[in-house]
């Protein structure tokens, strides 16, 4: 048996191989910490088989669909590495998720099955359950009177303790093992159908670019139910590693969950780093073990005074649910503020609306393909149509837009639908905003354009301020007006106590650009005609 996961061969790219992998490599070694949970390497895969019983039990068959609403806790483990080990597939949901969007992931995946925490199931008495194929409903946790009742036809009953195990399951790597679904910022959400080896090369590019090795302590504070958090497991897995689930994110509580959970490595979104940089300096953030992070989205100034305060060097990339680690940056790289560089195994083409490749220095939506099979996603589900169109001409088209450099290294622009048009320039929002939360007094902002009197964008800034650190708008566009370009500088800025996110961090721009401009809206036009 192996130890290099590269050499894993094709057809054991699959979640109840990996399991049974590791469970002959690393056996009794510590695997993961998880509430009051702990399990080694071995105990997976038994977990996984005692699981796919219980599922089993309630009906659930290989091919199936059943989803998963719960916080950072062992039954979502369990319930994932059941479905893989059965042949089904999880469908996660959003902890943020009202019934209305429960109900349009159970009815868009025709999941039988609902795993729910106790305390989210009031949310089921906005969702119609009849416009879904749902006919069982398992309840983690102890449930107090939630004002719901459960229609005719759906049997309600406490998350079974166990099952009867089952032996694993003749799955192939091209099989789908779990349906994500995207934010749905711009739209109805949809439906990422990720296949088993997919989820296999996401934990092998993760690990080989944080160096992650058997005695490392992998930590995440993210939610389960995003590939980000939920590849932590995959990468402790293939390695030997141990990985720490916590709860959730707290910005006063962020180091000391990582000196007690012994963590060496450490996973954090671009919005988090600002909000820790906010906290008062302190000695406990040097006093931990951790030794490197991963941090995507992560501005290049806060980057760098992370390490500086911190000494933990984050490194950046680019990946989505529909691909894989495709792009990353290495603590050795030659230089920063980009996303990184092309890893192997992966292509890349910046293209232009036609799908041709353009010149370096030259800005494109970026495409990615994967020379290995099944290690991007398969599609969406139940969407061929938007497939179609995300996969046409043989490669994924992320929406982004970016350029790659002389030297190989790709720089995020900006989302393609955030571009914003104005004075016949295009202005990128990312380029906005790096400049926005360099001033002293932003903690995070959010730019977007709104539409003019003369039919034309506008661009607008969404600000959240410093505690204790007022923002004049009009000394904020003068200190703008000398790092933009004219055209570039916001009109309408906007003080607000918070961005709308996402559970995963993720600003909400289209909430953002439907409030639009408000009575309560500094507009600089006047100051500045």
């Amino acid at each position: 048996m192996t130890s290099d996961p590269r050499a894993v061969p094709p057809v054991q790219r699959t979640l109840p191989a990996m399991l049974q992998r590791q469970a002959g490599l690393f056996g009794s070694r510590p695997l993961l910490r998880i509430g009051g949970d702990e399990w080694t390497h071995r105990d997976a895969a038994q977990a996984a088989a005692v699981r796919a019983g219980a599922l089993a039990a309630a009906g659930v068959v290989r091919g199936d669909r059943f989803a998963v609403m719960c916080g950072n806790r062992i039954e979502f483990l369990e319930s994932f590495l059941g479905a893989g080990w059965l042949g089904a597939s999880m469908v996660p949901v959003n902890t943020a998720s009202m019934g209305p969007q429960i109900e349009y992931f159970l009815a868009n995946s025709q999941a039988k099955l609902l795993v729910i925490e106790a305390g989210f199931l009031e949310r089921l008495a906005t969702a119609d359950l009849a416009r879904t194929a749902l006919r069982e409903v398992w309840v983690v946790g102890e449930a107090e009177s939630s004002g719901w009742q459960a229609p005719q036809g759906v049997r309600v009953t406490p998350y079974p303790e166990g099952g009867e195990a089952l032996a694993p399951a003749a799955v192939q790597p091209g099989d789908p093992l779990a349906i994500l679904y995207t934010s749905g910022t711009t739209g109805p959400a949809k439906g990422v159908v990720c296949p088993h080896a997919q989820y296999f090369w996401w934990g092998v590019s993760s690990a080989e670019v944080l160096g992650v090795g058997v005695d490392d302590v992998l930590c995440t504070t993210l939610p389960l139910f995003h590939i980000n958090a939920l590849n932590t497991f995959a990468q402790a897995a293939l390695t030997g590693a141990e990985v720490v689930f916590a709860p959730r994110f707290s910005a006063s509580g962020f180091w000391p969950a990582m000196r007690a959970s012994g963590a060496t490595v450490v996973y954090l979104l671009g919005a988090m780093v600002p909000i820790l940089l906010a906290q008062p300096e302190g000695p406990g953030e040097r006093d931990h073990r951790v030794r490197i992070g991963l941090g995507p989205g992560v501005p290049s100034a806060a980057g760098a005074a992370f390490k500086a305060r911190t000494g933990v060097q984050l490194l950046e990339g680019y990946g989505s649910t529909e691909t894989n680690f495709a792009i990353a940056t290495a603590p050795d790289s030659p230089r920063g503020g980009v996303m990184g560089w092309l890893r192997p195994g992966f292509q890349a083409r910046v293209a232009d609306e036609g799908d041709a490749a353009l010149p370096p220095g030259e800005a494109g939506e970026l495409l990615l393909r994967a020379d290995e099979p099944h290690a991007f996603a398969s599609g969406y589900f139940n969407m061929p149509e938007k497939t179609v169109e995300a996969w046409r001409n043989l490669w994924f088209h992320t929406g982004d837009r970016v350029v790659q450099d002389a030297d190989g290294a790709f720089r995020f622009v900006d989302r393609i639908k955030d571009a914003i048009r104005r004075r016949g320039e295009n202005i990128s929002s990312f380029e906005v905003e790096q400049v926005l939360l360099s001033h002293p007094g932003v903690a995070s902002c959010a730019v977007y354009p709104v539409q003019s009197e003369l039919a034309e964008d506008e661009v607008m800034a969404a600000l959240v301020a410093r505690d204790g650190v007022p923002i004049d708008p009009a000394e904020l566009v003068r200190f703008c007006e000398s790092r933009l370009p004219y055209f570039a500088v916001p009109r309408y800025i906007d003080v607000l106590a918070d961005l709308p996110r996402t559970e995963n961090g993720k600003v909400q721009k289209f909430k953002l650009r439907e409030r639009g401009v408000s009575p309560q809206t500094w507009d600089g036009r006047p100051a500045r005609a």
